[in-house]
């Protein structure tokens, strides 16, 4: 039998190595051998024995109370989500046949609505697939077709790379939002998939796989974009969850009113109706002027 993946105390040592002894407010003296806190130094903070700390990152132990896993977030200083997802490994694991993985269908009703926006839109899965997107959204990015992945463009093609100015930024949160997404499922095939394919192309990806960073994804942040045929633009990111999937979310690029990068979209807006519809086009050009 294969061992358990001990995601606990692998997320406990990334923690750790994160937090220096000036953050602890441990008087940091002599030559430290760890980039961050000792687990003597943590499990002093916590108020825990140092030989049961060492039994969690060992996989030793796996049901620690909440009171000692709300001790050591307090010392690691984990903010919200960090807390919630040590709290989430942490838990005991209910026992439970696996099931087969669920095809991840975007509901009739929803891709109408995506496509009757005039904004970029598109529904990306539990691990930023693509699973439909309007024609904008295609035409702004060619990587919100469907069948591609954001997380597989971003660190794998480099023409994704570079339409991204902000490509180190979004590769951190993209990764960090991915580990919350999965959370303790991580025997899920589709994520053992991917997560091997990106470790295997990428170092940037492994580099921040192994930080154990999480957050959780909202909208109203701003995504910059290169464009080659309009330049670069700035739209806001909306983000909806799907009601009644497991995970499906509504995405919507919509730049602020009246600016540069408004005026832009509408003219690839137009660029698109012309190319998809010349026979309307010309009919357009055609009609007489008021």
């Amino acid at each position: 039998m294969a061992e358990k993946i001990n995601t606990l105390g692998a997320y406990l040592r990334a923690r750790r190595d994160a937090v220096t002894a000036e953050q602890a407010g441990i008087s940091d003296e002599g030559v430290r051998r760890v980039p961050g806190l000792r687990r003597e130094e943590v499990a002093m903070l916590a108020g825990i024995s140092a030989d049961y700390y060492l039994r969690l990152e060992q996989g030793k132990d796996r049901n620690p109370s909440v009171q000692v896993l709300e001790s050591i977030a307090r010392v690691l200083g984990l903010d919200d989500d960090h807390r919630a997802h040590l709290l989430a490994l942490g838990a005991p694991v209910p026992r439970r046949n696996r099931r087969r993985p669920q095809p991840e269908t975007v509901p009739d009703g929803v891709s109408k609505l995506l496509h009757s926006l005039t904004q970029p839109a598109f529904i990306e899965g539990r691990y930023f697939d693509i699973l439909a997107s309007n024609h904008l959204a295609q035409s702004l990015d060619p990587a919100l077709t469907v069948g591609r992945n954001q997380l597989r463009d971003l660190f794998l093609d480099p023409g994704t790379q570079t339409a991204h100015p902000d490509w180190p930024a979004l590769t951190e949160c993209l990764v960090a939002s991915l580990r919350q997404a999965v959370g303790t499922d991580i025997d899920d095939p589709r994520f053992i998939e991917l997560t091997g394919e990106l470790s295997l192309g990428s170092d940037r990806f492994r580099k921040l796989w192994a930080r154990h960073d999480v957050i959780t994804l909202y909208g109203g942040t701003e995504v910059r974009i290169d464009h080659p045929e309009i330049g670069g633009l700035t739209v806001n990111r909306e983000r909806l969850a799907i009601g009644g999937t497991n995970g499906l979310t509504l995405v919507v690029y919509h730049p602020d009113a009246r600016s540069d990068s408004d005026e832009k979209l509408a003219l690839l807006a137009s660029a698109r109706a012309t190319a998809v519809r010349p026979d309307l086009a010309s009919a357009m050009n055609t009609l007489p002027t008021p």
